[in-house]
């Protein structure tokens, strides 16, 4: 067995690297919104929260709401 390739497993984080596409602030949004979905939780709050600032802020709204399912990468 190939020890580089990870097993899948439906409980690892959701990694993003900032420095990429992915680190986009829409992009971001994007992420945020799909998981209050797959959360079940009311996404307008957290969304409005993450537009009331800065990208910083932004990236602190992520890591509040969501920081046990996502890693944000530098």
């Amino acid at each position: 067995m190939i020890k580089s390739i990870k097993e899948k497993n439906s409980k690892s984080a959701i990694e993003i690297d900032l420095t990429g596409p992915n680190g986009n602030a829409f992009t971001l949004m994007g992420y945020a919104s799909d998981l209050c979905k797959q959360l079940g939780m009311n996404k307008t709050p957290i969304l409005n929260d993450m537009m009331s600032g800065d990208y910083e802020h932004l990236l602190s709204v992520m890591e509040k709401h969501f920081g046990h399912y996502i890693i944000m990468y530098r």
